[in-house]
């Protein structure tokens, strides 16, 4: 259902050691469906800031940002400032997080889900490429397509949406920095969460 392009080299350390994609490390390229069917490829927004976020509707991590809006509050912010804001689903065919077409939509209407897209990586092979360990994993890529953040999104470890409040957004603080021209000094982080269900 999906289809990925990713360097040769950059696939064989993701497949062999599971090697975390760093800061200045050329994000792998990919082509996947949304919701509805249409392909998004990260080419396609080449020149663009990009956030990858992994999500799982039915991890209690996930719902921790989604149930008081926060997540789409932070994607509504920084689309609105030309920043593309795709969220991944790896979750395979009878695993927890995996939907049909229907359900989908009717779980990002609930949501009020504000990413410029959701994409279904059901055979796992984007999300093994970044080593998506957990949701939400955060991904941050530069116009010029490296990638410059990866991690948690925050720095409190707990699925309470009470935590969001006083913790430090790593995700927020790159986009403002970048968005400002400005360094940023955090490039990866520990991810927590729910494990990615592959």
């Amino acid at each position: 259902m999906s289809k990925v392009t990713i360097n040769a080299a950059v696939a064989a350390v993701a497949v062999m050691t599971a090697a975390v994609v760093l800061a200045d490390n050329a994000a792998p390229a990919f082509e996947l469906p949304d919701v509805n069917g249409e392909q998004h490829s990260l080419e396609q927004y080449a020149g663009k800031i990009v956030v990858l976020e992994w999500t799982n509707y039915d991890c209690p991590f996930v719902k921790k940002f989604y149930s008081v809006g926060a997540m789409q509050g932070w994607q509504e912010k920084y689309t609105g400032k030309d920043v593309v804001w795709l969220s991944i689903c790896s979750s395979a065919e009878g695993k927890q997080g995996h939907f049909s077409q229907e359900e989908w939509l009717k779980r990002m209407e609930q949501s009020k889900v504000k990413a410029t897209a959701v994409l279904l990586d059901v055979d796992g092979a984007v999300g093994r490429a970044y080593n998506a360990r957990n949701t939400p994993q955060m991904v941050v890529i530069n116009p010029d397509g490296n990638v410059v953040y990866n991690g948690a999104i925050d720095d409190k470890r707990s699925a309470n949406s009470k935590d969001i409040e006083g913790a430090r957004n790593y995700v927020v603080e790159v986009l403002d920095a970048m968005l400002a021209g400005e360094e940023f000094d955090v490039p990866e982080t520990q991810p927590y969460g729910c494990t990615v269900k592959y």
